[in-house]
């Protein structure tokens, strides 16, 4: 026990795996709770967890950006939510280094948290590699906060391009390149180009045809997950729209906003969105816990962390064995994998919330299995593709799949209502096509006023 006879569940990270197994941990262990004998600590950045599935829908505009985060503090009453980060992890002391908010106004340096069990589910973050200007003019697409910004990024070029007579300067507010062609990538392009071309309808001198949408893809595929059938034809798809689709293409500098293609290509652009893939979130490296090549932590079936007690992990941050998977031709060869995607995440959680309520009871635990059962993805409104159990959708079928699991999935009744209404409502009326970029510096009207810009007064 941490303290005082109670038994201290520190959960790190408040994405799927740590939200979902926070919230079923007060369902099995809601007496315990009650009592005070058992003390549920979730601790994330942000007071929120993302349904990053809905996040292209949220930069096109059909959902609302509040309806994709779920607050933590609402969803999970009896457990603890800290606001902060783990930046140091000592499992042998079982003692957990947190740097809040108020210990950085405070300059009062970071907390420590002692625990009993934990749970290690920081998710990834983005991985970037070491390209020329990159880091100077790339937009990520991994928290809501991005998709709004691109939204609001996109909507600006259009008044840009509208309002110039720069030919140059209208090219490359009109040229929009996407690299990667995963998840994030194709449906973030897709839902964005559909939202622009008919954004464009109210502007008197842009047309649909005047912008260029072009995917880099290093791989000779997008969306594998889908299969190679699907992500063929998501291929034609998009080309049918006038996206450019590059594959076997890498992004080689977009220094100086041009954007410098392996194949030779250069495009001057402002906008660079990068969506290249992930990479295991850094508080794994430092947490002294055994890990793949890959930077993942080493799992058992049962999802505790391999040849460690009372340590437990799953979704991005876990290399799990996928027990429902053909075994190896060769005795010594490792397990398949399970694939580190939502599908999984959330299945995970369960099993996890529940060993871990069996080890602080005294329980026995379980191994998890679960086959996959596909992948849907949308391809811009009314459009997708889907591999479900087998079967191969596309075009509305798929789009209409892709609206229904996640609707299914997203966290509590309040979001799914609501998700659902907007929906309805986007189906009746037009959609908006207002940047609010403002929104991202508010104080730049206050600061003019006050003296340094357009609206001093004459003395």
């Amino acid at each position: 026990m941490s303290s005082n006879n109670v038994a201290r569940v520190l959960v790190v990270g408040g994405g799927y795996v740590g939200m979902y197994t926070a919230l079923r941990l007060q369902r099995k262990l809601k007496q315990e709770l009650r009592q005070g004998t058992v003390e549920v600590i979730v601790v994330d950045p942000e007071p929120y967890m993302t349904y990053q599935p809905f996040l292209p829908e949220a930069a096109a505009g059909s959902i609302s950006p509040r309806h994709v985060v779920v607050p933590l503090r609402r969803v999970l009453p009896q457990c603890k939510v800290v606001v902060g980060e783990v930046t140091a992890i000592d499992h042998d002391e079982r003692r957990a280094t947190i740097t809040t908010l108020a210990a950085e106004e405070t300059g009062d340096g970071a907390i420590e948290v002692a625990y009993d069990e934990l749970v290690l589910a920081p998710g990834s973050v983005s991985r970037t590699l070491p390209v020329p200007g990159l880091a100077d003019v790339g937009i990520g697409f991994k928290t809501v906060e991005e998709a709004i910004g691109l939204r609001n990024h996109v909507l600006e070029q259009l008044d840009i391009a509208s309002s110039t007579r720069d030919p140059a300067v209208r090219d490359a507010a009109l040229t929009f390149v996407f690299v990667g062609g995963g998840y994030a990538g194709v449906e973030a392009l897709a839902e964005l180009e559909d939202m622009a071309r008919y954004a464009v309808r109210y502007y008197h001198n842009v047309k649909p045809e005047d912008m260029k949408w072009i995917l880099v893809e290093a791989t000779d595929r997008i969306l594998p997950e889908v299969g190679p059938d699907m992500g063929r034809y998501a291929v034609r798809e998009l080309r049918g729209r006038n996206i450019d689709v590059r594959l076997e293409t890498r992004l080689e500098s977009c220094e100086k906003r041009v954007a410098v293609l392996s194949d030779g290509s250069r495009f001057p652009t402002r906008t660079l969105v990068w969506t290249a893939g992930v990479k295991p979130h850094p508080i794994l490296a430092a947490s002294g816990l055994p890990l793949t090549g890959h930077g993942r932590l080493k799992c058992t079936a049962a999802l505790q962390v391999d040849g460690v007690e009372h340590a437990w992990s799953a979704g991005d941050a876990a290399a799990v064995p996928d027990v429902t998977a053909e075994p190896p031709a060769k005795p010594d060869e490792p397990r398949p994998l399970c694939a580190p995607n939502a599908q999984h995440a959330v299945r995970q959680s369960k099993v996890l919330a529940e060993n871990v309520a069996a080890a602080v009871r005294g329980g026995p635990i379980v191994d998890y299995a679960h086959k996959y059962a596909g992948s849907v993805a949308s391809l811009g409104l009314h459009k997708g593709v889907a591999h479900i159990y087998g079967r191969k959708l596309r075009g509305y079928p798929a789009w209409f799949m892709h609206r229904a699991y996640h609707l299914g999935r997203v966290p509590t009744f309040n979001r799914k209502a609501r998700v659902l209404a907007e929906w309805t409502l986007a189906g009746l009326f037009k959609r908006e096509i207002v940047s609010l970029g403002s929104l991202e510096n508010p104080r730049a009207e206050f600061e003019l006023a006050a003296g340094t810009g357009r609206h001093n007064e004459a003395s």
